[in-house]
């Protein structure tokens, strides 16, 4: 091939890549882009509007001033009025420039506060500064690899257990028992349940109180959320249950349990195979093992469509994945999908598996597992 040539064959090929190139789709997205940085900060600010409480004041409040709402709320005005802010240019709130006062609209309460019978979607935007807490180590994972301990993970229990008091407490005796037939009836009589991955024990504490005549156990392998769970059950003085802080990895018993439940656990197990097999051996023959985890694939493509997939893969990365790696586990994550559970359930003995979505909760699904004949 002569320069000539070369040269030819060059200048075509930049001609066709820039032919290739298409200028309204890279605006598109730069534009998306700029929505994604927007969003993030209305993140945060939403964060700190739930946590301060700033929108269940607005909701109850006529049309007000950044000094009437700080005053109602017990804060500082300067800021209140910057949160304010990022409420009216975000659109979350509006202000009528003739007077500066600013409502909180009913339909965007509805969304934000936690009297709404929607759900309160503030609490879910507290996942994005708590992750965002721990990105300097999880970007160092990413060269190193390994993971960050659950402990790294500052007012994690706080905010699951606002969690699932939308999508577990408020649905759990009247929607979720009765997908297992007979278990309320079962646990009406009186029987032994189990616990895995209890948490502050919210869950636990409101079977142990709606069922006196059953006995409860929960396990978790954080100290400081078995003594939450502790503490609401000396509060209300509920005798019938008991908790344990324990590694999930060892647990070793037998045909003790007629019902195991798992909520949102399963997956930030170190050996979540080791675990489910235990289940197995720790349920009496007749007994039932309900497990809540990810409504989700464990491929990709799947999940395009999926409402929220950005935020449950950011979840797993940054938190479900990383926990398991740092005790060198599986690191399978939030997102490892439907398929694989099933099939990782009837490895380990459930070979009777039924899985049910609920219309309340669009993230999760819910296993009935029993053993085979």
């Amino acid at each position: 091939m002569t320069a000539a040539t070369s040269h030819d064959s060059t200048a075509i090929s930049t001609a066709a890549a820039t032919t290739r190139f298409d200028q309204g789709r890279a605006d598109a997205f730069a534009d998306r882009l700029i929505g994604v940085l927007n969003g993030g900060a209305m993140a945060l600010m939403t964060s700190v509007g739930h946590r301060t409480g700033l929108f269940d004041r607005m909701a109850a409040l006529p049309p007000s001033t950044s000094g009437e709402i700080a005053q109602a709320a017990g804060l500082n005005e300067r800021y209140v009025r910057e949160w304010l802010g990022a409420m009216v240019t975000g659109g979350f709130v509006e202000l009528d420039p003739d007077n500066g006062r600013y409502t909180l609209p009913e339909e965007h309460a509805a969304s934000l506060t936690r009297s709404s019978p929607l759900g309160n979607v503030a609490v879910y935007a507290q996942y994005i500064p708590l992750l965002g807490s721990v990105e300097d180590r999880i970007v160092e994972c990413f060269h190193k690899g390994g993971g960050v301990p659950y402990e790294a993970f500052t007012r994690f229990h706080e905010v699951m257990a606002e969690d699932s008091g939308q999508t577990v407490l408020g649905a759990l005796t009247d929607r979720i028992l009765p997908l297992a037939p007979g278990i309320v009836e079962r646990l009406e009589a009186g029987i032994d349940v189990l616990d895995i991955g209890c948490g502050s024990g919210r869950a636990l504490n409101l079977l142990a109180r709606t069922f006196p005549n059953s006995r409860f156990t929960g396990y978790d392998l954080s100290v400081d959320a078995i003594g939450r769970g502790r503490a609401e059950s000396i509060q209300h003085g509920t005798g019938n249950i008991r908790f344990a802080q324990a590694d999930l990895t060892h647990l070793d018993e037998a045909a003790r349990y007629d019902l195991i439940t798992a909520f949102d656990a399963i997956h930030d197990q170190k050996e979540p195979g080791t675990v489910l097999s235990a289940i197995a051996r720790a349920l009496r023959p007749d007994g039932t093992f309900l497990m809540q985890d990810i409504h989700a694939s464990c491929h990709h493509h799947n999940n395009i469509d999926h409402p929220i997939g950005p935020l449950l893969y950011t979840v797993s990365c940054m938190h479900c994945m990383t926990v398991s790696l740092a005790q060198d586990g599986a690191g399978f994550g939030a997102m490892w999908g439907r398929e694989t559970a099933i099939a990782m359930l009837r490895e380990r003995g459930f070979t009777d598996v039924t899985v049910h979505q609920l219309p309340h909760d669009l993230q999760n699904d819910y296993y009935v597992c029993r053993h085979g004949p």
